[in-house]
């Protein structure tokens, strides 16, 4: 779909996508039943569900990549290049990890910085001043990004 999102007629939709006309429409129709597209005036569209999707997908460069650390000079070798990747490391790292990054607010500049996402990385810096224990802060960092970009409903 990231080949496909400019306006376009049929036949060049179906190319863009490497699909048929007949396959392209039954795409089309599964993507507006499921939400990420949505019928406007003259076609499709997409919703509000398939530009997040996108926003979530959208892969940065290796070099852009957030690295997972419990420690000064103690990497976990766990990255993340994208919201969605990030959003699952979130769920699985240990919870030395989630507190050496937050407090030296490593998540919030890499979402602003990298994602460019001031909103979310302000949201996310919030949680540096509150008492929280780590499920609580893994909790609200997951919660933060749902309520952004609605990844639990796209996972």
């Amino acid at each position: 779909m990231h080949e496909a999102t400019n306006r376009m007629d049929l036949t060049s939709f179906a190319q863009a996508v490497n699909l048929n006309p007949n396959q392209a429409i039954e795409q089309i129709h599964e993507l507006t039943k499921e939400g990420f597209l949505q019928k406007s005036n003259k076609g499709y569209c997409l919703s509000d569900k398939g530009v997040n999707a996108l926003k979530i997908n959208r892969v940065v460069p290796t070099d852009k990549a957030f690295n997972f650390y419990i420690g000064m000079d103690r990497p976990l070798g766990i990255s993340a290049q994208s919201i969605e990747e990030f959003y699952r490391q979130i769920k699985q790292v240990c919870s030395d990890s989630l507190d050496f990054h937050l407090f030296r607010g490593d998540f919030e500049n890499w979402i602003r910085d990298v994602l460019l996402d001031d909103e979310l990385a302000a949201e996310v810096g919030n949680n540096k001043n509150a008492e929280m224990h780590v499920g609580e802060l893994r909790k609200a960092l997951l919660n933060a990004i749902d309520a952004k970009y609605g990844v639990a409903d796209l996972l």
